[in-house]
């Protein structure tokens, strides 16, 4: 590794480096270094057949990108070079690097259009070509990059359509494409981007209806759709997008009303409509949308009452110029609302008959529940365990529709016995199904180990169990929704990523509740299949432990049981693989090489690790001088300066798993100490950081 970044270097880039046979890592961010015209300094650095990442951005070379490039070796990964003055167009040769998963060439000048050959590329995960000025259209090659995960075009000079088959990239997270110059339709076919995260093709020249497709966006936080040419109605579908956190359509063409299906939106602190032909009333159903921050209806054509309650309680005039005919209070600038005595007076008397009305019906259920509840003989269609008592019954059919029918489109994940859905009931509370095949032998068993476990078992790290839901042909447990998803997934999604306090954090987390497992109830549980699927992550990204399907209750006394249910391969202990003894050293083992995976970024099955050669071999072999080569290295980027502090947390936090990790059980530490340990290294990293 060599790392020059955040100096004030001069001159011309050496030649010379291209000598360097060995280097893996070389970082020249931020310096004043030039270079010759034709960046001659990177035709000798594909000399450096090694070389991993590559790191040249913000320097004033103004050279154009030779065509050389494309002889870097398939061993590169990483290629950044923005902020550099670059001119003149992407060479072609640029998709011989097909080892590539980051290239970053953003805020330059370059010009011509995107070569084909990008389709060579099939490793890249990020492309970052913003603020250039790149023309033409955005190629159909792109389509064939399966693995890219975000991808940024944005502030450039490219027409013609957004292509169709960028629904196929199903791996996409981030997809920016605002100002341009992009004149078609907006593809019905985006609506496949299920995991979609930001979605910005503002300032473009888009037209004609907005797609009831962009309501399976259903992962999006951002969605950016303003200044184009968009007319037609607003999708009801876009009020399913439940996570979206930012939405604009400002500047466009759009009419019809405001659906009330926004109100669902339950997370969205930014909404900007203005400057369109909306038409009605502003539904009185946004006032549930507590995290509204920023709302704008100007210059449109609505009417109405504007609504008091909720976000709008701190709303201004500013909100509501230039419309047809709103009303309401006075301190938003419009005319009162001016109502009849007569018309009151009707509305009172409409008002009062179905309050006796309703209240008849109150009874008369209250009455028909009474009478049910008299009857000894339980009907076994009704699906009505309730593990929680504090919590309401939901039935089968609630769960139904509360899933939309157990759509693919809701689906969180799946395990051995089991499939988890998202659901929203009817009044927008956010939860989890965890729904059970019944056709699978050892699905009725796993229910039941996981309702008689978690009945009792109350801790901040472990999954809240809301209710059960249970007959002869369904079985379900309702958990809390993890917005956050899983461990897993933020470990190995493309765009997503913890920082080493965060992993950390969640790590902690994990032995809370495993050392509550195994020591905070009247007899120890064994869970049996610790791993980051089985992690969730809520809101504020604390980690929850999950899915106690195969879980082991250990008698008073008993140190241990024996079994013959297989958990999952790579995270076992030993002595539960070859003899199926069950101890709480088993999860101790287990959480062992969770650490180390979740700090080395490496599954346990990653191909690497063949024959005697398995994740905790190959930790231990680099322990303590090699650590550095195994952790995962965007958690210690070169330029640093916090590096020092950060590998001596991984050294503590690799020691610990280490000793998690012995083959002798009596051996490994337990998880008191474990936690105690780990809650003694944060200590150390939070006071080095200040």
């Amino acid at each position: 590794m060599l790392d020059l970044s955040d100096n004030i270097f001069t001159g011309v880039i050496p030649e010379s480096l291209g000598n360097l046979e060995y280097l893996e890592l070389l970082n020249l961010n931020n310096n004043n270094f030039i270079s010759h015209s034709s960046l001659s300094f990177l035709t000798s650095l594909t000399n450096c057949r090694k070389l991993k990442a590559l790191w040249f951005y913000e320097n004033a070379l103004e050279g154009v990108l030779p065509a050389s490039v494309g002889n870097f070796s398939n061993s590169l990964q990483i290629f950044e070079g923005n902020g550099c003055h670059l001119k003149g167009i992407i060479p072609e040769e640029i998709g011989n690097l097909t080892g590539l998963t980051r290239m970053s060439l953003f805020n330059n000048e370059l010009i011509g259009h995107i070569p084909k050959n990008v389709q060579g590329m099939l490793n890249l995960q990020e492309l970052y070509l913003q603020s250039n000025e790149i023309k033409g259209t955005i190629p159909d090659v792109m389509c064939s990059l399966k693995n890219l995960g975000a991808l940024d075009l944005s502030g450039n000079q490219f027409s013609g359509s957004v292509p169709p088959c960028l629904g196929n990239v199903t791996s996409l997270r981030t997809l920016l494409l605002a100002f341009n110059r992009l004149n078609s339709r907006l593809p019905a076919s985006l609506g496949a981007l299920r995991d979609i995260i930001e979605f910005n093709i503002s300032s473009n020249l888009l037209s004609g209806e907005i797609p009831l497709e962009i309501g399976n966006l259903k992962a999006a936080t951002i969605i950016d759709l303003s200044k184009n040419i968009f007319s037609g109605k607003i999708p009801s579908t876009l009020g399913g997008l439940h996570q979206l956190i930012k939405h604009s359509l400002a500047h466009n063409r759009i009419d019809g009303p405001i659906p009330d299906s926004f109100g669902k939106m339950l997370a969205l602190e930014f909404l900007d409509l203005c400057y369109n032909n909306l038409s009605g009333e502003i539904p009185k159903s946004l006032e549930a949308l507590v995290y509204l921050k920023y709302m704008n209806f100007s210059f449109n054509k609505l009417s109405g009452e504007i609504p008091t309650g909720g976000p709008f309680s701190n709303a201004t005039g500013q909100c509501f110029l230039s419309n047809d005919a709103l009303c309401g209070d006075s301190k938003f600038n419009v005319s009162p609302c001016f109502i009849q005595y007569h018309k009151k007076k009707k509305t009172i008397l409409i008002l009062y008959i179905i309050l006796g009305v309703g209240v008849l019906l109150l009874v008369l259920a209250l009455v028909y529940v009474f009478i049910r509840s008299r009857k000894t003989n339980n009907n076994t269609s009704q699906a009505d365990v309730s593990l929680v008592k504090e919590h309401e019954r939901i039935s089968y059919y609630e769960l139904e529709h509360a899933t939309e029918g157990f759509d693919e489109s809701n689906l969180l994940g799946a395990g051995s016995f089991s499939m988890v859905y998202k659901g929203i009931l009817k009044d927008g509370t956010l939860l989890a199904v965890k729904v059970f095949n019944v056709q699978l032998e050892g699905a009725f068993k796993s229910f039941d180990t996981e309702c008689g476990i978690l009945r009792n078992l109350r801790h901040r790290n472990l999954t809240k169990v809301i209710t059960s839901c249970s007959n002869l042909d369904f079985k379900a447990l309702v958990l809390e929704y993890m917005p956050n998803g899983t461990l897993d997934k933020w470990l190995y999604s493309h765009n997503l990523f913890l920082n080493l306090l965060q992993r950390l954090d969640i790590m902690i987390d994990v032995a809370s509740a495993m050392h509550y497992l195994h020591n905070g109830y009247s007899t120890p549980v064994v869970h049996c299949d610790l791993k980051p699927s089985n992690v969730l992550l809520d809101q504020e990204m604390v980690g929850h432990v999950s899915d106690f399907g195969i879980a082991k209750l250990l008698d008073a006394g008993e140190a241990f049981v024996q079994t013959r249910t297989i958990a999952t391969i790579g995270y076992i202990a030993p002595e539960y693989g070859q003899d199926g003894i069950v101890s709480t050293s088993c999860d101790v083992y287990s959480f062992g090489i969770l650490m180390m995976e979740t700090f080395t970024r490496r599954r346990p099955s990653d191909e690497i690790f063949t024959g005697e050669l398995s994740i905790q071999r190959w930790v231990s072999d680099s322990f303590p001088s090699g650590i550095h080569k195994v952790v995962d290295y965007s958690l210690v980027q070169p330029g640093d300066e916090q590096i020092d502090a950060k590998m001596q947390c991984l050294l503590s936090i690799i020691e610990l798993a280490l000793s998690c990790t012995l083959v002798a059980p009596n051996a490994r530490t337990s998880m008191k100490d474990a936690l105690s340990t780990l809650q003694k290294i944060r200590l150390q990293l939070v006071s080095s950081q200040h």
